[in-house]
């Protein structure tokens, strides 16, 4: 994991990388700020006192509500932006796998099939789902492991864990793997996958970094399902 970590750091430069790099920070970017501007209008209309300073008409009741609301809208981007940002690798994975194996397995990059855009949307739509769908689930228990302080970060970290090592074994698998055979690749390499997955999670928990963690994670992925094969 360590090694795969630093291959995948040290191939930032490669214009190749740095190509999805870009076009994937700005369409994550874009899209977040799209969610933002859309849960920032949705909170403003059931908001009783404005988005100013609280007027003298403003309740207690009221204030304290929309201080729920932001904290929720606060929360909801917070568990968004990973679920954004590995969509949106979806289109572009293959592109860092490509890169990877080109550079370190050729021989291995040769005999690969390629997914078409549609795969790779679909894959990247799941994953997004997957990991909404997940942390949605889960909200009711961030909320009571607030008393903990630590529990919900904990329950961040072992859900998107889980989520994102399977997320990015699978764009990298399905290269070499259909159907049942990829099914059992994933089942066989769990512990492996949620290793990755938290990994990746970390970075996205750090500010700047959060943006090069689905393409970080898409190297160190090809790496380790690379060093698998050998």
């Amino acid at each position: 994991m360590i090694r795969a970590f630093r291959l995948a750091l040290a191939q930032l430069g490669d214009p190749r990388i740095r190509a999805v790099l870009v076009k994937s920070v700005l369409l994550t970017l874009a899209l977040f700020a799209a969610a933002a501007a859309l849960i920032g209008w949705a909170l403003a209309g059931a908001n009783p006192c404005g988005w100013g300073p609280l007027d003298q008409d403003c309740t207690i009741g009221g204030g304290a509500s929309v201080l729920i609301a932001l904290a929720l809208g606060a929360a909801s981007l917070w568990l968004l932006f990973p679920a954004l940002a590995i969509g949106v690798l979806g289109l572009f994975s293959d592109e860092v796998v490509e890169a990877v194996e080109a550079r370190h397995y050729p021989a291995a990059a040769a005999a690969a099939r390629r997914p078409g855009t549609a795969e790779g949307l679909a894959l990247g739509l799941r994953s997004a789902g997957r990991l909404l769908l997940w942390n949605a689930m889960a909200l009711p228990f961030y909320v009571l492991l607030l008393v903990t302080g630590i529990g919900p970060f904990l329950l961040f970290f072992a859900i998107n864990a889980v989520a994102l090592g399977r997320d990015l074994g699978e764009m990298v698998a399905v290269r070499r793997h259909r159907g049942a055979e990829l099914e059992r690749w994933l089942a066989a390499n769990r512990v492996r996958r949620a290793a990755l997955g938290l990994v990746v999670t970390f970075l996205f928990t750090i500010p700047f970094a959060n943006l090069l963690a689905p393409v970080v994670g898409a190297a160190m992925a090809t790496h380790l399902f690379r060093e698998e094969g050998r």
